[in-house]
């Protein structure tokens, strides 16, 4: 009888779960170009990231508080070591060291407004929203961590990234272009480093997550470049041996048109 009784209760809340009607939005996202060409004069670019909200049910269409978007944008995993330098005895000497391990070589925080307008604490923290949040961890003695926006550290190490636009947040930098349709500009300076980069959109209301979608672009050296890129990672010896004769080449001409007879 208690077995009839379980049954018959786990069925009516299956019953009821199926019957309750499900929030949720379907997000749709594209690029403007997923290739980036990099040439000798490469001076930086712009990528449009462009994409629709789709409400799926009834009760997302009758949404009244509108819609606000955060854009992610990381590039390659480096690990990069940086330096403290001090003034000792009248002379600048480096006097402490910390590894930053795994970070992004490039990344691009964007919104439609500050996130602490439409997320909460937790959410910003959690999710890595801006970034002061956003996860820098560091070699420390055995351990590795972040040890939160206000390390020395960490500090100077966002301030050089943005100072040569590589790390950036922007609060107005998606745009809705209607209630459900939005638009942002990535921008990549002349600097931006080879290889593949990953765009994490998020769709908020009501202080609430309801849609996540993601998409990426590569960018890749082309042309003179390229080549000799290749030539010295696939055929170092040689590479090297022609780097050599040239230079001896380039000192021998250099001799003779110099000359003094």
């Amino acid at each position: 009888m208690i077995r009839r009784l379980t049954i018959a209760a786990a069925a009516l809340a299956v019953l009821i779960g199926a019957a309750a009607p499900a929030s949720a939005e379907r997000l749709v996202t594209s690029i403007s170009r997923h290739q980036v060409m990099v040439t000798s004069n490469f001076t930086g670019t712009e990528i449009v990231l462009f994409g629709t909200i789709e409400p799926d049910t009834p009760a997302s269409r009758r949404r009244t508080g509108g819609y606000d978007l955060t854009a992610v944008v990381t590039g390659p995993k480096q690990n990069i070591e940086t330096l403290r330098k001090e003034r000792v005895l009248g002379i600048w000497t480096n006097t402490d060291s910390r590894t930053f391990v795994k970070v992004p070589s490039y990344l691009a925080m964007l919104a439609t407004r500050p996130t602490e307008q439409f997320a909460t604490a937790d959410m910003i923290r959690q999710m890595q929203l801006n970034l002061d949040s956003f996860l820098l961890p560091q070699q420390i003695g055995p351990d590795q961590g972040d040890p939160g926006p206000n390390d020395a550290f960490r500090m100077n190490f966002v301030r050089l990234k943005t100072s040569h636009r590589l790390y950036s947040q922007k609060t107005n930098a998606v745009t809705l272009l209607t209630p459900t349709v939005f638009r942002a500009e990535i921008t990549l300076p002349a600097e931006t480093p080879i290889g593949n980069y990953d765009v994490d959109v998020r769709v908020f209301t009501d202080r609430q997550m309801v849609a996540r979608g993601n998409s990426a672009f590569e960018i890749v050296k082309v042309g003179f470049e390229q080549f000799v890129a290749t030539a010295a990672r696939d055929y170092g010896f040689f590479y090297g041996l022609t780097a050599a004769m040239m230079a001896m080449f380039t000192g021998w001409l250099a001799s003779v048109m110099f000359r003094r007879d």
